[in-house]
């Protein structure tokens, strides 16, 4: 019986050994982690709110219109406000290779131009998967 067990282990290691199945060998193989840069844009309360609520509206419509452009070109991966009334407004998470081309695209926004929002950009990294798969997003399938 020892002679059998002997036998089974040595030829289960042989296996192992010559397909690199082994378990015990990949668990000790880590992956790579492949992180990107990314700028990370914090959206506050800007110093001029003083539109009507008619100019107001419109800025917010061109806002909005500005983030959808950004997205369909590949170059804004997240959007989106917070939820109460402090100084925070939202935040953004661009895909750009510097920040003076994020710095162009934000001074493309009504919002931010008119002084309604105003923001602070700082570098950020996180694995280039899921909504941060560089280029432009796929279109929905139906």
């Amino acid at each position: 019986m020892k002679k059998t067990i002997f036998i089974l282990v040595t030829f289960c290691f042989a296996l192992c050994s010559k397909t690199g199945n082994c378990q015990s060998d990949s668990l000790q193989k880590k992956p790579q982690m492949n992180i990107k840069q990314y700028w990370f844009v914090m959206l506050t309360r800007g110093d001029n709110r003083s539109q009507d609520s008619i100019t107001a509206a419109r800025i917010q419509e061109g806002h909005l219109a500005n983030i959808t452009r950004l997205y369909a070109e590949g170059k804004l991966k997240v959007a989106g406000p917070f939820g109460d009334d402090g100084n925070w407004s939202g935040i953004f998470i661009f895909d750009c290779p510097t920040k003076e081309e994020v710095e162009a695209l934000l001074k493309s926004d009504p919002a931010i131009s008119a002084g309604r929002l105003s923001y602070d950009i700082r570098p950020w990294w996180t694995a280039p998967t899921g909504s941060f798969i560089p280029g432009k997003p796929k279109k929905p399938t139906k």
